[in-house]
Formats: C-alpha cells, structure tokens, sequence
C-alpha cells in the first residue's frame, strides 16, 4: 500500500556552488511512503506524517546554508558548536563563521535534487514505525509564470531561523505600472537581484574586523563584511561586492517589496507602481506607490 502527500513542505535554504556562487532556493517536497497497514488501516495518520517528516526535513534543511562537502571548492572546519567554511566559486570566494546549526553538510560534489534527496532520506530513516517500509521523496521547483530571482539573507531581529545569517529563496515578483501589468520590471529584478546576497547597511563592517578562518585571505577593495549576534549564536559572513545588494534597511519581504516599489518610483516619478514580492512559495507582500504630481 502507497500513501502520498503533495505538498508536504517546502524547504527555503541557500547554498555554494562553484560556478554562481551563493543561492537561494525554495523546493517543494512531495512525500510517498510504502508499508502495510497499522492498526488504525493506516500506512501512516496524515497528522504523523505532517508532525514527523515535515519537522525532520525542516531541522536538517531548512533556513540553512547547503554545503556540497566533497566538492574540492568547499573548505571547512569545526571546533565545538563553531563552523568556519571558505568556498571558492566563478563569482569569488565565500567566507563564514557561524554556529553549526547554520549549515547542512551533503555529501556531494554539487547541490541539487538528487544529493539533497539522498541526504533528507538518510536523516528521516529513524523517524518512521515499522510497517512503513520505504519512503520517496520529490523535491521540485515552482513553476512560475512571472520573472523571479534567487537571494540569500539573513535577519537578525527574527525569533526563528531566518536570523541565520545565509538562508534564501526563490522568489517571483510582478509589478504593475498605472494599474498595468509592467513585465519589463519584473524583469528588471529579476536580473538585478539573481544570485544576489541582499544585506542591510547596519550589519555592514570592514572585513578586517571578522573572525574567519586563519587561512582567509580577503580585503575591503573586494569584498563586504557583515556581522551580527542573535540568540542562535554569532554569524559573520564574507561576500564578494559584486555579489551583494545592501539595503537601507532590514531584508523581510515586507520591506523589499516597498523598497522595489520606492526605487521604481524613484526611476519614473510620474507613474504610480504595485509590487507583488513573493517569499519562497505561496506567501509574500504588497507594496505600492502612487505617481508624484509633477505639474508646476
């Protein structure tokens, strides 16, 4: 007997790749579990299957950053509960130090549907009962119908594991221009903000002052440095210049879709804009500005 559920998370997270550098994800996951029937006629209670698999995937996965470990770009080292990571890509070299639960570490050359897979069924071998004899797992993009972008961040004022410091997501945007769909830009962020790592200025610090890796050879001409506290720990983080989009202001979505709205206002001071920003999968926020008047 089979029982499936579509839509069971989904698993927002950034991670290295040696040739774009940090990226933000969002994957969907659908569950389908093999066994004979418990007690109940079940194969697994859909509350289990919600309280027990989505709570594992979500520990090992999600709100972190994904280090593809065997690839020869990934350096790492741990002392404690202490991780320091170095990683070269095409986009330049990434430094961190930060508590260990900021990372999943994969055993695999690259990060994608099958390592990630592989690595998500290996955590949830223990958490199932006996009758339930095999469990599959598919991790899949949303489809999107409109441009979107990938970004990693991190949000120190948050109570929950956003405040790690490089989790992301995979984002759609659409934008009406005077109550007209403006598909230019969407476009417009979307290439603006691809691979991008968005950081707020106040987390902003000269590089020199971080605490990475002692092999670390990094600078302020090429890169930006950012460092905060939160109650999970310490997080630092060395990013190449060209890769980053520092804010006025903190990363929630709230705020980035009125910053693309204010910065689209700002370009065309005579249209009034509404930005529709999505965070991940089926949630996000609205912002809009009304046209300047420019008449003398």
């Amino acid at each position: 007997m089979q029982l499936f559920v579509k839509d069971l998370t989904v698993i927002d997270f950034s991670y290295l790749c040696p040739i774009r550098g940090m990226v933000g994800e969002s994957w969907i996951v659908d569950v389908l579990l093999d066994g004979d029937l418990d007690e109940q006629n079940m194969v697994l209670d859909f509350a289990k299957v919600k309280r027990t698999i989505k709570r594992t995937i979500d520990d090992v996965a999600d709100h972190r950053l994904l280090i593809p470990t065997a690839c020869g770009e990934a350096r790492w080292q741990q002392q404690g509960d202490r991780v320091w990571m170095d990683f070269s890509s095409q986009q330049g070299d990434i430094h961190l130090a930060c508590p260990s639960q900021a990372f999943a570490l994969i055993p695999s050359e690259i990060i994608d549907f099958e390592s990630v897979n592989k690595f998500l069924q290996q955590a949830l071998k223990q958490t199932l009962p006996a009758n339930v004899e095999g469990i599959s797992l598919t991790l899949r993009n949303e489809m999107h119908d409109a441009p979107y972008y990938h970004y990693s961040h991190g949000l120190k004022k948050h109570d929950g594991n956003c405040q790690r410091i490089a989790h992301g997501h995979r984002s759609p945007v659409t934008v009406f221009e005077n109550g007209v769909a403006a598909p230019k830009w969407d476009e417009y962020w979307a290439k603006r903000w691809n691979d991008i790592y968005l950081a707020t200025v106040e987390d902003q610090v000269v590089v020199g002052s971080l605490s990475l890796s002692p092999q670390t050879v990094v600078s302020d001409e090429t890169h930006f440095g950012f460092h905060y506290q939160t109650p999970q720990g310490d997080f630092q983080l060395a990013m190449p210049k060209e890769c980053c989009d520092i804010l006025p202001h903190d990363t929630t979505v709230e705020l980035l879709a009125d910053y693309m709205a204010q910065t689209l206002s700002e370009k065309v001071p005579s249209s009034g804009f509404k930005v529709i920003a999505y965070e991940g999968v089926g949630k996000g926020a609205i912002a809009s500005r009304t046209a300047y008047n420019t008449a003398d």
